[in-house]
């Protein structure tokens, strides 16, 4: 089966984001589902990797299992007709292709942000709890480090990940580059519509902590906290957060300006304070900019900053498209080679046989020193024997031409009678 990788995938491609919530899975879900299709079909190789923007199965079988696949997934999210998503799910069952888009998803060329750095995360999170439920083989093994190796590649040769290329991420960096001076930072976000709650993933993942949320929808606002492990700050308190914080964000949505320049001085800001605006129409109004100790940078900005770094890593693709070639080639050269594995064992194994025959023969003959000195030396032949078939299998491997040797060195050595090698 070393030729039957397949995938099953859902993403924002073709899946909208209430489809995408409902099918996602956490780290508990994760394995619990992993351990799911190690009972109930028959594959092996099985990675699952469920992220806000995609929800993938991939795994090594002769057949196809994505319909029991999908419906498994039905069962786990006690979804009851799942059957009705399947048009949003895209099925790879061709080797190759399902290789080539692991590539592509781990490097974040199938990102929603290019370049996505915490996809190379996620995908060696899913690679851990896929060794840790039994479910990694030989092949899942050898094409994670390969794309682990690709991935290095990447960041060392190319400017794919350089950068802030969204919004959310944009803004992140333009806080941690405000309060570089400041320890501790405390950070105020004040809404959280989809780019403020996008904000607050990010900030999730940053080196920012000391991170309060506020909404008129309280309940939201815990939601989103609880999430992100932040704190809520009610919303009629909203002035003694304003006072308290470091940085303002605000993504509030409405027709005119919330924060009003009248308001902002009531604070009597004594050193700086900086107010990010998201929102469209603009949350904070123009004159702010003009009260002593306060700095507005508004959407304008972040999305100036987000566009550079994304035409900067739209630049780099045909570099990162062409490392990902050449470590697929790499792996391909693997994957041939371990098609004749089992029957390079059978020749060591068959011929080990032979030697260990013959020196039970003669041992009863020889002192200590007689035996390891024969054995050493006879070890050494065979060694040298096998050492050519081996490299005429591993070239023709490569040929595409490994079967007509692999059926002669059979017939020669009587390898069917051989036990399979057990695979570590």
């Amino acid at each position: 089966m070393l030729h039957n990788f397949k995938a099953v995938t859902l993403s924002y491609k073709k899946a909208p984001l209430d489809i995408r919530e409902l099918i996602a899975l956490d780290e508990s879900a994760c394995n619990q589902f992993l351990r799911t299709l190690k009972d109930f079909i028959q594959a092996s190789d099985i990675l699952v990797l469920s992220t806000c923007n995609r929800t993938e199965v991939y795994y090594t079988a002769d057949v196809d299992y994505s319909q029991e696949i999908i419906k498994l997934l039905g069962i786990q999210k006690g979804i009851a007709h799942i059957t009705q998503y399947f048009d949003y799910f895209t099925i790879i069952n061709t080797h190759h292709d399902a290789v080539q888009h692991l590539f592509d998803v781990a490097m974040g060329l199938e990102a929603q942000v290019v370049g996505d750095i915490q996809i190379s995360n996620q995908v060696k999170q899913a690679y851990q709890w896929s060794a840790d439920n039994e479910t990694a083989g030989p092949f899942l093994h050898r094409l994670l480090h390969t794309i682990f190796f690709t991935n290095k590649r990447v960041v060392q040769e190319t400017s794919f990940r350089d950068g802030a290329a969204s919004t959310s991420y944009a803004t992140v960096e333009l806080v941690e580059e405000l309060t570089n001076d400041i320890d501790n930072p405390r950070i105020l976000v004040v809404g959280i519509g989809e780019i403020g709650a996008d904000v607050c993933r990010n900030l999730k993942d940053s080196a920012l902590k000391n991170v309060v949320i506020t909404n008129r929808t309280n309940a939201k606002a815990k939601l989103l906290a609880e999430e992100c492990g932040f704190e809520v700050l009610p919303f009629e308190n909203l002035v003694q957060g304003l006072k308290e914080a470091d940085v303002i964000i605000s993504s509030i949505s409405r027709d005119s300006p919330f924060f009003t320049a009248e308001m902002i001085k009531r604070l009597n800001v004594l050193s700086y304070k900086f107010f990010i605006d998201l929102s469209v129409p603009r949350s904070i109004e123009p004159e702010v900019e003009n009260i002593p100790g306060v700095l507005v940078y508004n959407i304008d900005t972040i999305q100036n900053k987000a566009t550079a770094a994304l035409e900067q890593r739209l630049a780099s693709v045909p570099k990162v498209k062409q490392i990902i070639s050449e470590s697929i080639e790499q792996f391909q050269d693997w994957t041939k080679e371990m098609v004749v594995s089992p029957t390079i064992h059978k020749l060591k194994n068959a011929l080990e046989n032979i030697r260990q025959e013959e020196l039970a023969r003669h041992l009863k003959k020889l002192t200590p020193e007689e035996t390891k000195l024969i054995d050493d030396v006879t070890r050494n032949i065979m060694q040298k024997i096998i050492k050519l078939p081996v490299l005429q299998l591993k070239a023709a491997c490569k040929r595409g031409e490994a079967e007509t040797l692999i059926d002669v060195l059979n017939d020669l050595f009587n390898l069917e009678n051989q036990p399979e090698p057990t695979q570590k």
